[in-house]
């Protein structure tokens, strides 16, 4: 995989759809459309675009929405899901959506074990703060879901097309 201005370009533009995407929805507890994008991208651009862009959403969207701390969880957290995303992508290039939904369902739990064990690595209790989390977590998962559903047949359009392109450029 090389990254070239085009490649770079395609990852700078789909971070910023993904920062906006959670800016859009930040008052709204836990709707986080940036981890479907994250794992549409990372499904069809590979790993390390998934890391990347998993990355900029975190340290971008927190510029607005509050730095602190938990941006380095974030960050680590959406990498892992995009680093996973890429994984799959390689695995099985022709996932259907179901498998994206449920990539989604399972990145939305794990997101926020991530983030509940960080709490407890600032010496908190985990099982209080994990719980309390879980309706939060709920609502990552669903909009994981729909983000998934609503946007995998346009992102498998534009990556086809990025493909195609990228054949008739080499």
């Amino acid at each position: 995989m090389t990254m070239n201005v085009y490649r770079l370009t395609l990852i700078a533009m789909l971070a910023a759809l993904s920062v906006i995407g959670r800016v859009i929805f930040g008052n709204v507890p836990s709707i986080l459309p940036s981890t479907g994008i994250i794992i549409l991208s990372g499904f069809w651009l590979g790993p390390l675009s998934g890391i990347l862009i998993g990355i900029m959403t975190a340290a971008l969207s927190n510029i607005l929405l509050g730095m602190g701390i938990w941006t380095l969880w974030q960050s680590l957290s959406w990498a892992v899901i995009g680093f996973g995303a890429g994984i799959v992508g390689r695995v099985w290039n022709s996932a259907p959506v179901w498998a994206l939904m449920i990539y989604g369902v399972c990145s939305g739990m794990l997101y926020g074990l991530i983030m509940a064990v960080t709490y407890r690595a600032a010496g908190q209790a985990f099982w209080p703060y994990y719980l309390a989390g879980l309706p939060f977590d709920f609502n990552h998962i669903v909009s994981n879901v729909v983000v998934i559903g609503l946007l995998y047949p346009v992102f498998t359009r534009l990556f086809r097309r990025y493909e195609q392109n990228m054949r008739l450029v080499s």
